[in-house]
C-alpha cells in the first residue's frame, strides 16, 4: 500500500461498535474480496472488500475476520485468519502481512493461518446461536458476479443449516454512515490530494488538449502524493460530453470556446473524495456561461447549508428543487407555466438536472446509509446540483464533500479547491 499506517484504534472501535449490535451468542464473518480475472494470466489490481477494511484495516486478499463476542474462549472473541506468507510468494508478490504485523494493524490478537479456518470455525460454530453473514444491500448495487463471500455464505449455509442466520448489512450501514474523527481526517487527506490534480490542470488546460491528457495530469498528481489513484472513473467532458452524466470515454479535443466538466476525486488509504469542477477551455468564461455557472452555484451554497442533523433526505431533495426551479426561471430555460403545470413525480426543473443532489461518501464514492433515517452530525455528503443544456453545447456541474457537524453549518472538505469564477480565470491565466 501507498498510504501511511492508520492508527489501529480506528478498527478497535469499529469492531466494538459492530459486536454492541450483534444478537447474543451469535458470532459474524467477513472475507476479502476476489482478485477478479482478465484474461490468461492477467487479473484486476486488487481492490479491498471495504467492510473488512472497516473492521480491521487488513488491505489483503484471502483474508478472514471473525468477531464474536461471547465466544467461552476469550481468543476467539475477534480473529484474523490470513494467506500464509514464505519465500516463494515473498519473491514473487512482495511481503504478505505476519502475524504480527497484522495486530499492530488490526489490534486483533488471534491471528490463524488460512489453512486453519474449517477447523477453527467448526470448533466456534459449536457454540454459537446465530451467524451473521455479509450481503450486498446497497440502494445503488446491481452486482452480476459471485463475490467470495456469496461463495463462503453459501458454504457455511451448507455446512451449518441448524443455525440461525442474521444480517450484517443493516449494521454496517447505520455505522459506516457516521464517521470516525480519524476517517474524516482519511477523507480530508483525499480530498487534499484532489485539490492538488485541479491546481495542476488549471495551468494545463488550453485549446487544443486532449480530455484523455487532462485525466493522465490528475492520475499522476495523485500518485504522487501517495494515492492508488481514482476514487472512481473519471469524467472529463468537453463542450456537450458534459450532457452525458456519466461519460467517461475522455478521447475528444478540448475546443475554444467550451467549458469542460469534469469529476474526479482521489483516493487514500481506501476512503473517496469526490469532486466536479467546471471550467472553461480559453480560461474565460462567456456571460452566459458565467450566468449558469453562478445558478448552479448558487444552489449548491444554499443546498449545502440545509445539510444539519435531522435533516430528511427525501424532503431535502424537494428543496432543492425548489432552489434549481428558481434558477431555472431566471435563465429563461423555464417559464412558469412549465413550473405551474409540472408532474410531481418529475418536476419541470428534471429536464436540466435528472439526478440527485447529494449521497453518502467514505469508503465507497457512493457510501452506506440509509437514507429514509435522519442526517447525522459526522455523516460526510457530496453537494452536486448540475445544469445540462443539450441545446446549448455545455453543462455545469459544481461538488464539494462536506461533513455534517452537530451544530452549524456543515464543515466544506473541499474550501481550498477553486469554484469562484474569479480565483478559476485568475488561476488559469495567471
Amino acid at each position: 500500500m501507498k498510504y501511511l499506517p492508520i492508527n489501529n484504534q480506528l478498527f478497535i472501535k469499529n469492531r466494538k461498535k459492530f459486536a454492541s449490535k450483534m444478537k447474543p451468542n451469535s458470532l459474524a464473518v467477513f472475507n476479502s474480496n476476489d482478485i477478479y480475472p482478465i484474461s490468461a494470466d492477467s487479473t484486476m489490481p486488487f481492490q479491498q472488500h471495504r467492510d473488512i477494511f472497516y473492521l480491521s484495516g487488513v488491505d489483503q486478499e484471502e483474508s478472514v475476520l471473525v468477531i464474536f463476542p461471547d465466544c467461552p474462549k476469550e481468543k476467539h472473541r475477534e480473529i484474523l485468519f490470513l494467506r500464509e506468507t514464505n519465500e516463494h510468494i515473498a519473491i514473487w508478490e512482495g511481503e504478505k502481512l505476519t502475524k504480527e504485523m497484522a495486530f499492530e494493524t488490526s489490534g486483533i490478537k488471534t491471528v490463524y493461518w488460512l489453512q486453519d479456518l474449517e477447523k477453527v470455525l467448526f470448533e466456534i460454530m459449536t457454540q454459537c446461536d446465530t451467524v451473521y453473514i455479509n450481503t450486498n444491500e446497497h440502494y445503488r448495487a446491481t452486482v452480476e458476479v459471485q463475490t467470495r463471500e456469496d461463495r463462503f455464505t453459501k458454504w457455511l449455509k451448507d455446512k451449518y443449516p441448524a443455525h440461525s442466520v442474521a444480517k450484517s448489512n443493516p449494521i454496517l450501514q447505520q455505522l459506516r454512515s457516521v464517521k470516525e474523527d480519524i476517517e474524516i481526517d482519511l477523507i480530508q487527506k483525499a480530498c487534499n490530494i484532489t485539490e492538488k490534480g485541479f491546481k495542476r490542470i488549471l495551468n494545463f488546460v488550453k485549446p487544443g488538449v486532449k480530455e484523455y491528457e487532462i485525466e493522465a495530469e490528475y492520475i499522476h498528481e495523485f500518485i504522487k502524493n501517495r494515492s492508488k489513484g481514482f476514487a472512481y472513473t473519471p469524467i472529463i467532458a468537453s463542450g456537450n460530453n458534459a450532457n452525458v452524466l456519466h461519460y467517461i470515454e475522455n478521447n475528444q479535443e478540448c475546443k475554444a470556446g467550451e467549458l469542460i466538466l469534469m469529476d474526479v476525486g482521489a483516493e487514500y488509504s481506501n476512503y473517496a473524495s469526490d469532486m466536479t469542477r467546471t471550467i472553461p477551455v480559453s480560461g474565460r468564461f462567456s456571460e452566459r456561461q458565467k450566468a449558469v455557472y453562478n445558478a448552479a452555484l448558487r444552489v449548491k451554497n444554499e443546498a449545502t447549508k440545509m445539510l444539519v442533523p435531522g435533516t430528511d433526505w427525501a424532503e431535502y431533495h424537494v428543496e432543492v428543487g425548489k432552489l434549481m426551479s428558481s434558477e431555472l426561471l431566471g435563465l429563461g430555460l423555464l417559464d412558469k407555466a412549465d413550473v405551474k403545470n409540472e408532474d410531481p413525480e418529475w418536476p419541470a426543473y428534471k429536464k436540466y438536472f435528472m439526478h440527485g443532489t447529494s449521497h453518502h461518501m467514505g469508503l465507497d464514492t457512493h457510501d452506506y446509509g440509509i437514507l429514509t433515517e435522519p442526517m447525522q452530525a459526522n455523516m460526510v455528503f457530496t453537494v452536486e446540483p448540475g445544469i445540462y443544456i443539450p441545446d446549448e453545447g455545455f453543462g455545469v456541474r459544481l461538488e464539494d464533500d462536506v461533513v455534517i457537524l452537530e451544530k452549524g453549518a456543515p464543515f466544506n472538505l473541499m474550501k481550498n479547491i477553486p469554484i469562484e469564477i474569479e480565483e478559476i480565470e485568475e488561476l488559469m491565466n495567471a
